[in-house]
């Protein structure tokens, strides 16, 4: 049963055809999610790798948008929930972040007016101020406005200099005035009641700022002598206990934010943040974009409980040719038409795997079968993709079902089959020899005989004329790329649909195999093999064949 035919629920699932990706790959993980669109799944069409000049052909024809292109099958942060940023700006006061304080609001990201990370708050901040050591305290506190301790108990301020110099230090004083002889009342904050001759002395003592609790007016004397001794006047909006603990509430975030961080990038892997994460030991890590914006907050539980990302593969079914790290990702489901692969999955799954000629007309199949109408331009996309990948019918891995499949869309669409081939083979030839090492790394194959290395790349030509004159160039390239790759044998295919065959050009230290497995003929360097146009049915055993029975050796 498919992942599709179930409740899937919500979610991204990312559809991917191989590593090169050829015009039957990129075709296919369209047309897939396009149906699993229209069954309601949010199904993402990808690709590993470069667009052909075929497959850029076959999308402009069609109307169709390059996939998304991805790297990594490892999910990334942006992908998994992310906990409430908690914002708050670096000139809130800490009586802001107190007052959001509970068991879902513990951590609290400062934030400049453009959302970038600034700092951390948490509860070990907030109890450096309040619990920890009192002098900490009122060094803050002596860098606090008055503007700032007047809003912390909910106060007026009455007066105010132009600069306010008190030290952080706070005295309360009893409402007798001969109590304050006892006190050293120079530069600091006072907290004082309704006593006029008390409040005369304490500017008379050099208190910087007098904080009057239970009053509700202030003597005209009183505000002419600190406004002498430019003593603020604050009325608080508390009594005198709850007054001396919200003063120290007045102090600004940003001098107490944790600034030596451990910030996480939205697009890093949820694998890579785990691991650091587990050396350390916060209670959560801000997220944050390529431009230090804020996303959010994750945790320890978020990210041990993160959801892997979700593929389905189609046009392969090996992990060489796959998302690199597939094997950490979430495999719903494979379609395909090659030889069964490595790939693995820790649960069973939906395993399409059928010998035609291209995927692409498993895809159609599955939309015959859904009772699902794809979208006209997505019909001919299929059409163009079994077109390409059995070069007009000519492959022998062309059979009956790609056949019928092509003239479905072609009545469907209306497109002439033959015309529709001779433009996709033209356009395929186009500008080809302007750049060699794409040219080779285009549609290319890697396999193993022997724990030796054999690569296989193939373009399609509309004349295979086209290749006259570029025999040294070409060669001298693909020895080059053959030694960078460890390469025993690299075998550059040119395969013509219209004349239904190819010729072979070959590198590498077992190169002299090809002209075995495929004679030239006399006088000839590079015969045209008629008939041969599939690696995969006709290439690849030939050659393993013959290595497999001490080819090796010969070479």
């Amino acid at each position: 049963m498919s992942y599709f035919s179930q409740d899937g629920g919500g979610g991204i699932i990312y559809v991917t055809g191989h590593r090169h990706p050829d015009t039957d790959s990129i075709v296919s993980a369209i047309a897939y999610a396009h149906l699993r669109q229209k069954q309601g799944h949010n199904v993402v069409p990808c690709r590993l790798g470069d667009l052909t000049t075929e497959s850029r052909f076959i999308l402009e024809r069609f109307n169709q948008a390059e996939p998304l292109f991805i790297q990594d099958a490892r999910s990334q942060l942006d992908e998994s929930i992310m906990d409430d940023a908690n914002k708050v700006s670096e000139n809130a006061i800490l009586r802001d972040v107190i007052e959001r304080f509970d068991a879902n609001h513990k951590v609290f990201t400062v934030q400049d007016e453009r959302s970038h990370l600034l700092g951390l708050v948490t509860n070990s901040s907030i109890g450096q101020v309040i619990w920890g050591d009192t002098a900490k305290a009122i060094d803050l506190l002596a860098e606090t406005s008055v503007e700032n301790i007047a809003k912390s108990i909910d106060g007026t301020l009455l007066y105010a200099p132009d600069e306010s110099d008190h030290n952080g230090k706070v005295s309360i004083i009893a409402l007798s005035a001969n109590h304050l002889n006892y006190y050293e009342l120079d530069k600091r904050i006072v907290v004082l009641g309704n006593d006029t001759q008390s409040q005369l002395r304490a500017i008379e003592k050099g208190a910087s700022v007098l904080v009057l609790v239970w009053t509700k007016q202030v003597a005209p004397m009183v505000m002419e002598a600190a406004k002498k001794a430019k003593c603020s006047i604050i009325l608080s909006g508390h009594g005198a206990m709850n007054t001396s603990r919200y003063i120290y509430y007045a102090i600004p975030v940003k001098s107490i934010m944790a600034q030596d961080l451990i910030v996480f990038s939205e697009a890093e892997f949820v694998d890579d943040a785990r691991e650091k994460m587990m050396r350390s030991r916060h209670r959560a890590y801000p997220i944050v974009d390529a431009e230090n914006r804020v996303m959010g907050m994750t945790s320890r539980y978020r990210l041990l409980n993160a959801p892997k990302r979700r593929f389905v593969l189609v046009d392969h079914n090996e992990a060489k040719q796959s998302v690199p790290h597939i094997e950490l990702a979430e495999v719903l489901e494979i379609i395909d038409h090659h030889r069964i692969g490595d790939l693995t999955s820790d649960r069973p799954i939906a395993f399409r795997n059928e010998p035609l000629g291209a995927t692409a007309t498993i895809v159609s199949k599955m939309f015959l079968e859904n009772n699902i109408q794809p979208d006209s331009d997505v019909a001919g996309l299929l059409l163009a993709a079994i077109i390409a990948d059995t070069l007009n019918f000519k492959s022998p891995t062309t059979t009956d079902q790609d056949r019928a499949m092509a003239r479905h869309w072609s009545d469907f669409t209306g497109i002439n089959i033959e015309e529709l081939a001779e433009s996709i083979f033209k356009a395929s030839s186009q500008n080809f020899l302007d750049d060699l090492p794409s040219l080779l790394e285009g549609d290319v194959k890697e396999y193993m005989v022997q724990d030796r290395k054999i690569i296989i790349s193939q373009r399609n030509l509309y004349r295979l004329n086209e290749t006259e004159g570029i025999q040294n160039a070409l060669e001298e390239v693909m020895e080059q790329k053959a030694k960078d790759k460890d390469a025993y044998l690299w075998i550059m295919m040119f395969t013509t649909a219209r004349d239904n065959g190819s010729i072979f050009y070959a590198a590498g230290p077992g190169k002299a195999i090809v002209s075995e497995v495929f004679p030239n003929k006399e006088g000839e360097s590079h015969t045209f093999q008629p008939g041969v146009v599939s690696r995969k049915n006709q290439v690849v055993p030939k050659i393993f064949l013959y290595l497999r029975e001490g080819g090796f050796y010969r070479a």
